[in-house]
């Protein structure tokens, strides 16, 4: 043991577990804690715009880093963080919510004070968090060490956040701490029910002709690329994934047929999982954007199903086998099946001739993709909003070593721009391509100012059609309530951006968009910002098929012809 302050011991312990930044917005009840941020060296603090965006900056952070962290100030901050914090919770992503609160003896007196509805209670705030967050603790001298050594454990083993609650007066306090290692936990199998699994699945296996793979967000989330990697390359079947888990399979394999998306996936993707007579789902959640509102065809009986920390095999239920376990367990006994697959990236990328444009023909998505298309390389980061930029970039095919951010489950518009900054200084060596929307652009825009202050270079693509066109595509196409304020993009990245360091372009013709793409690929030591022209219901098709989709589901009276 030795002796810590309680700030320290949890500054140390975040810093210990691979956080190196941590995002928020000060507040009076979190000061002394900050000071002791600002003290500790290996770790740094990135104020934000406000408390929103922070919580989408841990989200980024998290997916690419592992695990993230963020602080807000009691109750205001804590709120206003909760929407993002409930989006890390909906996708799977470990976030660290600390929240400085007022001193102990104010609490137990029942002051009222600031930040407070005055009534005495100072839970209300945290009742609202406990519905996102997988366990939630409040710090005092005698519990904090055991208590944030407990809570880091559960927010890394179940992958959702976490709520430590650091009272003003605690910060200081010293503590006998632990000093050997903090451990971090992994999902764990029951040797005899794992055995069970692994004897039906691979008789499963062994019996198929036409068996397939589909791969969903959970194999990334809890760091099994590799283990899926060996197990497709044992088997030797065709692989397709889910959006939301775009790039976690190597899509310029000779093995990757495509995306999966239901009625709307390319045809032979659609044939390759929706017949297959046994279909691997690794990870799979089947929600409504990523299915084309659940329009999979897939028969239970066929699938064999890894999650986490339980398997099935059909109806046969398997509680207590890791997704780690269970495909090692089948990558020993399958036999290899080799099938004949036309790669993804070949019939995208290697069979069509190279992208030319069309002189000063006005953009199009179809076309605005293309170019997108050939702009990419390998080991992009690869950032989309929800929406046309989500659904449009979902058919792209990646190169080598490339990562996908999303939020398809949650879908709060505005995500992507502060996910930007949190994936940039989790991997700041790496190309990052944000692509977003006027419309969602507009609910998160000031983040752009932390982005500059950190001397951050993304591409940034914003796609200015006039509104909300995945609303409009779902009701409502003319209507005034997807309108939205007509801004001028480019000066207001002037207006954050004092020193001249960012490069803004606007581009409308197919020659415009190359000519900002070779800037962009030219200037890739700053900030290059540019701006899309595009009509307001020009979609891709797979986006227009959705919105008909969500339209019959959500509103009885709609017209989905």
């Amino acid at each position: 043991m030795a002796t810590s302050t309680v700030g320290d011991y949890l500054l140390l312990r975040l810093r210990e577990i691979g956080i190196h930044h941590i995002f928020g917005v000060p507040g009076d009840y979190q000061l002394e804690f900050l000071d002791q941020l600002e003290a500790m060296d290996g770790i740094e603090w990135v104020g934000n715009c406000n408390e929103l965006n922070a919580a989408y900056a841990a989200d980024g952070y998290g997916r690419l880093n592992g695990i993230a962290a963020l602080l807000t100030t009691f109750s205001v901050g804590e709120l206003s963080a909760l929407n993002g914090v409930a989006g890390a919770f909906a996708e799977s992503v470990p976030v660290v919510s600390i929240v400085g609160t007022p001193a102990t003896f104010v609490m137990d007196a029942g002051q009222k004070v600031h930040h407070t509805v005055g009534d005495g209670d100072f839970t209300h705030a945290a009742t609202c968090a406990h519905e996102y967050t997988v366990a939630q603790s409040w710090l005092s001298r005698d519990n904090a060490a055991s208590e944030i050594d407990r809570m880091l454990r559960l927010c890394w083993l179940f992958k959702r956040p976490v709520q430590l609650m650091l009272p003003a007066d605690v910060a200081y306090q010293q503590i006998d701490a632990p000093t050997e290692p903090l451990v971090l936990p992994e999902p764990s199998s029951e040797p005899h029910e794992l055995a069970r699994f692994k004897n039906e699945a691979s008789e499963r296996l062994r019996a198929a002709h036409s068996p397939a793979i589909l791969v969903g967000h959970e194999v990334d989330r809890y760091g099994l690329a590799t283990h899926l990697r060996e197990l497709v390359e044992k088997i030797g079947c065709p692989v397709a994934c889910l959006s939301n888990a775009k790039g976690v399979f190597p899509e310029d394999h000779d093995q990757f047929l495509g995306g999966y998306s239901g009625k709307l996936s390319d045809p032979e993707v659609k044939r390759a999982i929706e017949q297959a007579d046994c279909l691997l789902t690794v990870g799979v959640m089947f929600t409504d954007s990523v299915t084309g509102g659940f329009s999979q065809q897939i028969d239970p009986s066929r699938v064999i199903a890894l999650h986490p920390t339980a398997a099935a095999v059909g109806e046969s239920r398997h509680a207590h086998v890791s997704m780690k376990d269970a495909m090692s367990a089948l990558a020993s006994v399958v036999t290899t099946k080799p099938s004949k697959i036309t790669s993804y990236y070949d019939r995208i990328v290697r069979g069509r001739a190279p992208y030319q444009p069309v002189g000063s023909t006005r953009l199009v998505q179809s076309r605005y993709l293309e170019q997108l298309q050939a702009f990419l390389e390998p080991g992009d980061v690869v950032i989309a909003e929800q929406g046309t930029s989500y659904f449009g970039s979902a058919d792209l095919a990646f190169p080598k070593d490339c990562t996908f951010v999303g939020q398809p489950l949650w879908g709060s518009i505005g995500y992507t721009l502060p996910a930007l900054l949190g994936t940039m200084l989790a991997a700041p060596d790496r190309r990052h391509i944000l692509l977003i929307g006027d419309g969602s652009f507009q609910l998160t825009a000031q983040e752009l100012s932390t982005i500059l202050r950190h001397d951050l270079n993304p591409v940034i693509f914003l796609i200015n059609n006039d509104g909300y066109t995945v609303e409009r595509l779902i009701l409502g196409p003319q209507a005034s309530y997807n309108d939205i304020p007509r801004w001028n993009y480019h000066r207001l990245v002037e207006a954050f951006d004092p020193d001249g360091r960012a490069r803004t372009v606007q581009a409308g013709t197919e020659d415009e968009l190359a000519a900002a793409l070779d800037t962009a690929k030219t200037d890739n030591d700053r900030l290059v910002f540019l701006e899309v022209m595009m009509e307001r219901m020009d979609s891709p098709q797979s986006l227009v098929e959705l919105g008909k989709a969500f339209a019959a589901a959500d509103y009885h009276h709609a017209a989905v012809s």
